[in-house]
């Protein structure tokens, strides 16, 4: 049985998860409900939760604010939030959990049997990628996670030359000829890194632009890339990549 605090501000959204669990989740038990970051960081130490459903937008102290002033994270985490992009991309970026409200019955059913296939922590790297892609989301420098079979790589995403599609998961190609596949698809993996220096030339590749040498013309024409990689373009993706060439031409 995994004991479960539900942190939510608004009391529909907490009573409607908490029924949704006793009804679909009968391997949680709902141990306590706050409305408040303020109530949880008093709850979570006196309950010791296995998982807690965290909101994310919350008056005087939001769902990310909440987690800083916690010692330590000893229970799995699952965010709760209504669309809102900048908090999305960091929860993806630390390749944590999350909802969408309102909660879907289906989804919370898998977000759940993740829970407890894993059961494992957070990483505290997963914890400093989130908060500082959330305090801090156009900087430079920053981290990914990436999961893998084996679990998760904290990697510097200037480090990444380009992204290959394989299948349902995605070929990493590093600076240092390392190579990681990611237990994620391309389209998942352009997601994330979406707003930054990559842009998806081909149906199977995302490059980033700042490690392009050299582009060759033809009818879609192809990259050469820092790594020595030759990589196709596609006739319709061509035009995007120009469009995101030109600042840095002459």
């Amino acid at each position: 049985m995994l004991k479960a605090i539900i942190v939510d501000d608004e009391p529909d959204c907490s009573e409607s998860l908490a029924t949704m669990l006793r009804r679909y989740c009968p391997e949680v038990e709902v141990a306590a409900i706050c409305n408040s970051g303020a109530s949880a960081l008093q709850e979570i130490p006196s309950h010791n939760p296995q998982l807690v459903f965290l909101d994310i937008e919350m008056p005087h102290m939001n769902g990310f604010e909440m987690i800083e002033r916690l010692p330590e994270i000893g229970f799995e985490l699952i965010f709760t939030t209504s669309y809102d992009q900048y908090a999305i991309k960091a929860i993806k970026f630390s390749a944590l959990d999350y909802l969408l409200k309102p909660v879907d019955r289906e989804e919370l059913k898998i977000a759940v049997k993740k829970v407890t296939e894993r059961h494992q922590p957070p990483l505290p790297q997963q914890l400093e990628i989130l908060l500082q892609k959330f305090h801090q989301p156009a900087t430079t420098n920053q981290r990914i996670a990436i999961p893998t079979l084996e679990g998760l790589l904290m990697v510097p995403i200037d480090s990444i030359t380009h992204c290959q599609s394989d299948s349902n998961y995605t070929i990493f190609h590093l600076k240092n000829q390392q190579k990681i596949t990611a237990c994620r698809n391309l389209k998942e993996v352009e997601e994330v890194l979406e707003g930054r220096s990559f842009v998806r030339v081909h149906h199977s590749y995302l490059v980033n632009i700042n490690e392009i040498q050299k582009y060759v013309k033809g009818e879609g024409g192809y990259l050469i890339m820092s790594d020595g990689n030759h990589i196709d373009v596609s006739r319709s993706r061509k035009e995007l990549l120009l469009q995101k060439l030109k600042p840095n031409r002459l």
